[in-house]
């Protein structure tokens, strides 16, 4: 019989296995305590942080994020008479580097992406590396003014550290046209020349402040609102009219070329209103293209260059002598010889007598000799005073001066009689081109104005109306007779002729200046201008050789360019029943 094996008991069992491990009460409970308190802790923490004391750890975020900014100000807009554009501001982007970023963030050492940089900004690699070696700074331009093309080009070379900012560049759509009267800018937007400069609080806004957040990034993610209001910039509409001008620039450039001179200047006027309506220089450079920036050629001679006038003077000391009653427009003139202090007085048409008419025709040094010794000294510089010499015009425009007037306790002989014949002073073309519209405006004088007025101003008077009237006539009898190369098909012209020496240190050089002055319709006068050319070289150098013909082919395209309607009335001479009508001169010249 098999046994089978027998199986310990359950006591036996219980006493050999190990009893199963039991959690302490006072472990549990400390653990628990210590899980409450740091949660309590930190209940507590997050109360003083957001409820009590918040302000703290706001500030330290706001120190990180918040950023005011500038609002970008925008320069306004020069325009013409007619709203066309002469002076804009168009957008371009600043290049600049934070080159403390540009080390930490490893950006230093992408030799690829700073030889592309170099490339398109068409500045010497080691330049550039210059600009960032210093891990110090935080701000250094790279570049100014570059396109929107290039900035995007720099955008996709992913530089650390490389930034663009948006800023505004001055362009001007009729480049060296309009060049000397708009001036240009500096680089930071501020004007430098001309009416840029003259206007410029007028023309500049003022930028506003604004409060912004931005990440870590620097990209904007939240506006806060306007801290300072900003200036926006006023617009300009000048009284130019930019057709004229185009007209003006064309005749006065080819004279210059022509006639191989140094320079050349020709500006024109509203008689009625005393509007600049074009105003040009030869030589002349492209605002736009910074590397042509030479004085020469950015001087705008209209307004800052000053010379003796000349015969275009002789009109004026005429009615100076028909107020002063020393002389009346019948009276015979013997021309055929002067000498005055041991210094001969000579005439380049030679005639042995004439009368004012001759004398103006003629430009007779002689007979205006003769004239301005019967005055006093300072009756001529008061009727000159009065026609806008030795004083500002009054454009505003930034270096005009008031050219030169003398004035002496004693005057000589030969320093009245060559005053008579535009010697011994200094005037701008602008004021001559003031006097001679004040002339063809019947002796009334109008302020000058670059800038669009909407109403012609009040004028003075200030010569005889009606001398005023008949020396009109005469110029275009002087025109007519005598100038034939200052006419304009279809219109009836009055003006002078001159032609002076240049000065030198010590007395007159062998160079010479031409000038031609003139108006016209005769019939309605409506336009004045004034044509100079310095220094011409070629075989001609009298000013209705020379500056007649520039005046004649711009003051005809301007004419037909407003409609202004062709004369129909024949030309005004002293032997025709006109108002030039005289009686028979005396046989004997009168002393």
């Amino acid at each position: 019989m098999i046994r089978s094996k027998s199986t310990p008991s359950k006591t036996t069992a219980a006493k050999g296995a190990k009893a199963p491990a039991t959690m302490h009460p006072w472990r549990f409970r400390t653990l628990i305590f210590f899980i409450g308190l740091a949660f309590g802790g930190l209940v507590l923490r997050l109360a003083w942080i957001q409820v009590i004391d918040p302000d703290r750890l706001r500030q330290e975020g706001d120190m990180r994020s918040l950023r005011t900014t500038e609002t970008q100000a925008v320069r306004g807009m020069i325009s013409d008479r007619n709203g066309e554009q002469l002076a804009v501001s168009v957008p371009v982007e600043a290049v600049w580097a934070d080159p403390k970023t540009v080390h930490e963030s490893g950006a230093i050492s992408n030799e690829r992406a700073w030889q592309a940089l170099s490339e398109v900004l068409k500045v010497d690699l080691k330049t550039l590396k210059e600009r960032v070696a210093n891990p110090k700074k935080r701000f250094v331009y790279l570049q100014r003014q570059v396109t929107p093309a290039v900035a995007e080009y720099i955008k996709g070379l992913k530089l650390g550290g490389v930034f663009l900012r948006p800023e505004s560049r001055r362009f001007y759509p009729t480049g060296e046209i309009s060049a000397h009267l708009v001036g240009v800018t500096n680089i930071d937007g501020h004007g430098i020349e001309g009416i840029e400069r003259s206007y410029d609080d007028w023309l500049t806004a003022t930028p506003g402040e604004m409060r912004v957040r931005k990440d870590r990034h620097g990209r904007v993610i939240e506006q806060l609102g306007i801290v300072k209001e900003g200036k926006d910039a006023n617009d300009l509409h000048l009284s130019i009219d930019q057709r004229a001008q185009s007209i003006a620039y064309r005749a006065l450039k080819k004279t210059t070329d022509e006639n191989m001179a140094t320079s050349g200047s020709m500006v024109m006027l509203d008689i009625k209103t005393g509007e600049v309506l074009a105003m040009v220089n030869t030589p002349s450079y492209n605002p736009n293209n910074r590397g042509q920036y030479q004085t020469f050629r950015v001087r705008n001679r209209v307004v800052t260059d000053t010379y003796e006038p000349g015969s275009t003077v002789k009109p004026l000391i005429v009615l100076s002598a028909l107020a002063a009653g020393v002389t009346d427009w019948k009276e015979v003139f013997d021309t055929s010889g002067l000498i005055i202090g041991g210094k001969q007085i000579r005439d380049v048409h030679r005639m042995n007598s004439g009368t004012i008419y001759d004398i103006l025709r003629y430009s007779s040094n002689i007979g205006m000799s003769r004239i301005a010794l019967r005055m006093q000294a300072q009756d001529m510089i008061n009727t000159l005073s009065m026609f806008g010499f030795g004083i500002e015009s009054g454009s505003g425009l930034m270096g005009e001066t008031g050219g030169m007037l003398p004035q002496r306790r004693r005057w000589s002989d030969i320093e009245r009689a060559t005053l008579g014949f535009g010697y011994g002073l200094r005037v701008t073309p602008l004021q001559l081109a003031s006097a001679y519209s004040t002339l063809a405006n019947s002796g009334c004088r109008v302020p000058i104005s670059v800038v669009k007025l909407d109403k012609a101003p009040q004028c003075e008077q200030v010569v005889n109306r009606t001398n005023a009237q008949a020396m009109i006539n005469a110029l275009e009898y002087v025109v007519d007779q005598g100038i034939p190369k200052a006419k304009v098909p279809g219109y009836r012209v009055g003006g002078k002729s001159g032609t002076a020496r240049v000065a030198v240190a010590g007395g007159y050089g062998k160079d010479y200046m031409a000038w031609f002055a003139g108006f016209a319709p005769v019939s309605n006068p409506r336009y004045a201008m004034v044509v100079v050319i310095n220094e011409p070289k070629g075989n001609a150098y009298y000013g209705g050789a020379v500056a007649a013909p520039a005046f004649a082919e711009a003051m005809g395209g301007i004419l037909q360019l407003f409609n202004v309607r062709p004369d129909a009335e024949p030309a005004m001479t002293p032997n025709n029943n006109s108002k030039l009508a005289r009686q028979e001169a005396p046989l004997v010249p009168r002393t």
